[in-house]
């Protein structure tokens, strides 16, 4: 009975299933899926369906296709996943009869939309069917195009849209062209009156429980309706003036004590502001902005400052006051787009009270947000900076308050208003000197301190130009160098600012020669400074205080009055230059050296050591000088003596020089950038020539007193483009001066993550002489450290490297390392150089690498590429690189010695280095190397180095030496032979004499045999 009752079920159990085969018609799941009573048993006739269609897509049943089509859209009718269906919609449209891709068009515009990546593989059979013979597929084509159209494929079919745009067959005709809907034009000419009525209804309307939201009728149907309004109203002003009594209506009645309301007054004044409303509409809406700025909220604040800042801003200073309000909001959003939007309203009748009140602000203001209202601060004063006094005033304010956010551009540009306005330098060194006292961490306001009272420090002593109103302070001589010596010794104080302290406390000897003993005690405190800058400044500082008084006073006058106009264009230059190349300014000036500290340094020998105390400083010839050319007056701001160095004729200026990068004389040189490297100009004097060309080697060693150490510069001939770099220059060709000659620059080399460029310069005076400028930039995403530049020259060309900028190089092309080469040619033959660049940086991640391929399952080529990057490894020059190389070698030899065997060459040579570790590690390599196949060769070559090795090295190569002969010793003569070598090449006085009293020995026992 139970195997009847089993059978019975079974049976019903295929009847089930086969009722749900990929074979069942469409009407047959229709009338299984109606004949369910609950959801549940629905969705499992639905699932079981599913199951059987995938079934029937996974075998690629072509006949049952368009079946398994028409039941996945009755399915996706009552909302059930269909997406696996969708390439067979695809398959339908590809096939040629027309059925299928009726059936295939129908599902793809039911079961896809436009946003579908699957669209992109029906654009070809669409193409394909547009241009069908057939005007019924044409017509399905256009029939899906028009309704699932993404935007590719408009751009891709429109040719074929506009082609049957003039076919003959009218249905095609008729499906290819849709004409606008009637009901649309008239809505867009005729429904303002009925959306006005609307509007007007909805507001006015009494309470309906239904529709009522915070005590507002239908908020939604308000927003909706004027948003409709915004799009129809927008360039009409026929339409937007029949607008403008509801808005005004719904602006005023509308109550803004509620979240409802604030969003219909938010969509009204959005309405107000795009369509063509009236001048009084705008201020009502500008107005119920400014309702919302003293709103507790903080997304309806920060909704209306935003809408304030969307072109509407000349119209918002009306509610300037609720604007300051935010700026000191405790939403850091809030704070920083209310502060954007009053930069904005900043203009000439209210740029000094809002200014107030930024300055007030930045009292209390959190230091996070300080940079951003300092960096805005300094920007109006520079856009409304016609008031000179009041400039200065509010800057000296924020240098107190914020000076460590003060930016280095903003400073130099304080630095140049206060060296042209002569009328108010006395106040701002006294209003300087005031703050120094009390703000005395802020180091931008140190720096500009600093370098006013070095540069007018007796107009602080003697209260030189007091304005009327202007409070009296007794300041002596002593106290003017207690505040330079405070800012120098303060811990916090950086090198730059200590730099500056050294070169006032240099012009304060000048200014006051009674204080001259103490200042030369407090400079020389640095001369064994760690900082080789402030180390040498301090040197030179303390040798010009103590033996060249007699020139001291004119190389220490006060710095020449500043070019304004000539500096504005050449920030905005900079500025822009900096913008179109979308990335910083280079850290370093091109041309100096960038210490590791963050201080460059001039390279040029005659104006770096004024006082010939480099070893390397090359002599100067006679120089003389012209006016002052506009791009050098800002070439040493703060450089020793106030030199100004002018360009001669037929010698550009560089264009690359940034005229404030260096204020203290630690920036690029004159003569790396067109400049005569030894001309020094009192812009007050008339010049005079310098006898002799010798007097001028030593600017202060050997001058005598009563020269004057500037001089007159002629004008330099043009020099041929076509010159030989090396060459000398053609004997027509005039030389006057020290005037450098700057030729084409070249990029000496570019890969993908380097880029290396040559700017070559001859010297006159000796034509031999070339000077190499080498800038080196970085193209990775991250910086190069450790960074070193070797370079190689023929025999018959001398070579001299200057040290370069730095060892680091900022990644992106931030930043560059720059690097001076001397090349001297006695042949005047071609240049030929060869550069290495060793960047550590890479080097550690082929390292990583090469462990990484060692430590895992490598394949052979893999592990044969490792091998070949560590050989690559040891023609390095770094020791470093090298001794890491070898001893991964060491452990390679157990994975592949063959591949290692191939570098046995550089591995010899690694076993003559000058570096006694790298010797000692690649002798062992060797020694791991030998086998009955290389034995007599590499026993060869260690014996033939035993003659020269060093004694301290002669023990172990010695041994090792014995230790292959004995090991690899079959042919008796050849040991022999080799054993004697050894036993003639080792004395007693060798550390070695102990292994050879070994080899000795075993010699013997193998003679007995």
């Amino acid at each position: 009975m139970d195997t009847v009752e089993k059978i019975v079920e079974d049976f019903a159990s295929d009847l089930a299933m086969s009722a749900f085969s990929s074979g069942m018609r469409l009407r047959d799941m229709i009338r299984a899926i109606r004949a369910c009573k609950t959801a549940a048993e629905e969705r499992a006739v639905v699932r079981r369906e599913c199951a059987a269609i995938r079934a029937a897509i996974s075998e690629n049943d072509q006949d049952l296709r368009h079946r398994n089509m028409a039941k996945l859209m009755f399915i996706h009718m009552l909302g059930y996943p269909t997406h696996f269906g969708q390439m067979e919609c695809l398959k339908l449209i590809a096939d040629a009869g027309f059925p299928e891709k009726r059936v295939g068009y129908l599902g793809l515009m039911l079961l896809l939309d436009e946003r579908q990546e699957v669209l992109m593989l029906v654009t070809n059979s669409l193409k394909q069917d547009l241009n069908h013979s057939n005007q019924f597929i044409v017509g399905l084509a256009l029939c899906a195009l028009g309704n699932i159209c993404s935007a590719e494929m408009a751009r891709d079919l429109s040719p074929e849209v506009e082609k049957l745009m003039r076919s003959r067959d009218v249905n095609t005709k008729k499906k290819n062209y849709v004409k606008p809907a009637n009901a649309l034009v008239y809505l867009r000419k005729n429904c303002i009156e009925g959306l006005v009525r609307i509007l007007r209804d909805v507001s006015n309307s009494s309470y309906a429980p239904e529709y009522d939201v915070s005590g507002i009728s239908d908020p939604f149907l308000h927003i909706r309706v004027l948003k409709l309004m915004r799009v129809l109203g927008q360039g009409d002003a026929d339409c937007s003036e029949y607008m403008n009594d509801i808005l005004a209506q719904v602006a005023t009645k509308t109550e803004s004590n509620k979240n409802a309301g604030n969003a219909i007054l938010y969509e009204c004044v959005q309405t107000i502001m795009g369509i063509e409303a009236t001048s009084g509409l705008r201020v009502l809406a500008i107005n119920i902005l400014g309702r919302f700025l003293s709103n507790r909220d903080n997304n309806i604040r920060y909704v209306a400052l935003n809408m304030l800042m969307r072109g509407h801003c000349s119209r918002c200073t009306s509610s300037t006051e609720a604007q300051g309000d935010n700026i000191r909001d405790a939403d850091a959003s809030i704070r920083k787009r209310a502060l954007e939007l009053v930069f904005l309203l900043v203009n000439d009748t209210n740029a000094k009270p809002l200014t107030k009140e930024l300055v007030d602000y930045l009292r209390v203001a959190d230091p996070d947000f300080k940079g951003d209202l300092t960096a805005k601060i300094c920007s109006i004063l520079e856009k409304f900076s016609q008031d000179k006094l009041w400039y200065l005033d509010q800057m000296f304010k924020v240098l107190s308050l914020a000076g460590s956010h003060v930016k280095d551009d903003v400073w130099h540009a304080l630095i140049v208003v206060l060296s042209n306005a002569s009328e108010f330098q006395g106040y701002s060194v006294r209003s300087l000197y005031t703050a120094l006292q009390a703000y005395s961490e802020q180091g931008t306001l140190v720096r500009v301190a600093v370098w006013c009272i070095g540069e007018y420090g007796e107009m602080l002593v003697n209260n030189v130009g007091m304005l009327e109103g202007e409070e009296t302070i007794m300041v002596t001589e002593s106290d003017a160098v207690n505040a330079v010596e405070v800012a120098l010794n303060r811990y916090a104080a950086d090198v730059t600012t200590r730099a500056m302290c050294l070169v006032a406390l240099l012009k304060l000897s000048s200014r006051f020669p009674s204080t001259s003993e103490r200042i030369k005690l407090i400079v020389g405190q640095n001369k064994e400074n760690i900082v080789l800058e402030l180390q040498q400044r301090s040197i030179e500082f303390s040798s010009i205080i103590q033996r060249h008084q007699s020139i001291r006073s004119s190389l220490l006058e006060r710095m020449p009055v500043l070019d304004e106009a000539s500096y504005l264009v050449k920030r905005a230059t900079t500025t822009q230059a900096t913008i179109s190349a979308d990335k910083l300014a280079p850290a370093v000036t091109p041309g100096g050296l960038k210490l590791s500290n963050g201080v460059a340094k001039s390279t040029a020998a005659p104006l770096a050591d004024l006082l010939d105390l480099s070893s390397d400083s090359a002599p100067a010839t006679t120089v003389t000088s012209t006016a002052t050319a506009p791009s050098d007056f800002l070439q040493d701001l703060l450089g020793i003596g106030g030199t100004n160095l002018s360009v001669a004729g037929g010698v550009p200026p560089s264009t690359n020089t940034d005229i404030l990068m260096d204020l203290l004389s630690i920036g690029s040189s004159p003569s790396q950038n067109g400049l005569p490297a030894a001309g020094f100009t009192c812009p007050n004097h008339k010049s005079k020539p310098v006898p002799a060309a010798p007097e001028v080697t030593d600017l202060l060693g050997s001058l005598p007193s009563n020269t004057s150490a500037f001089a007159e510069m002629k004008p330099t001939p043009g020099v041929p483009q076509a010159m030989d770099l090396l060459d000398g220059l053609s004997s027509s060709t005039s030389i006057s001066g020290l005037e450098n000659t700057a030729l084409q620059s070249i990029t000496a080399f570019q890969s993908a993550t380097l880029k290396v460029t040559f700017d070559f310069k001859k010297q006159p005076g000796n034509p031999r002489e070339t000077t190499i400028h080498a800038t080196f930039t970085n193209l990775t995403s991250n910086p190069f450290t450790d960074f070193i530049f070797q370079a190689a020259v023929p025999k018959f060309i001398q070579l001299r490297l200057d040290p370069a900028s730095g060892n680091t190089v900022p990644a992106s092309g931030s930043g560059s390392v720059t690097q001076g080469l001397n090349v001297t040619n006695n042949q005047h033959g071609q240049v030929a150089t060869k550069t290495e660049s060793n960047k550590n940086a890479g080097n550690a991640i082929l390292y990583e690498c090469v462990q990484t391929i060692m430590g895992i399952e490598a394949t052979s080529g893999l592990r044969v590429l490792a091998i070949n990057i560590l050989g690559r490894f040891l023609s390095n020059r770094d020791n470093n690189i090298r001794y890491v190389a070898l001893n991964m070698l060491m452990r390679a030899i157990a994975v592949d010695a063959q591949a290692v065997q191939r570098h046995r060459a550089t591995i010899l040579e690694c076993v003559k280095d000058a570096d006694a570790s790298i010797r000692k590690r690649a002798l062992e390599l060797v020694f791991l190397l030998v086998n009955d196949t290389n034995a007599k060769p590499l026993t060869k070559e260690l014996v033939d180095y035993l003659r020269v090795a060093d004694p301290d090295f002669k023990g172990d190569l010695t041994a090792k030496i014995c230790s292959i002969l004995e090991k690899f010793s079959q042919d008796k003569l050849w040991y022999l032979d080799q054993m004697f070598k050894v036993l003639s090449l080792v004395t007693e006085s060798d550390e070695s004499c102990v292994n050879a009293v070994e080899v000795g020995c075993t010699l013997t026992a193998m003679l007995r045999m």
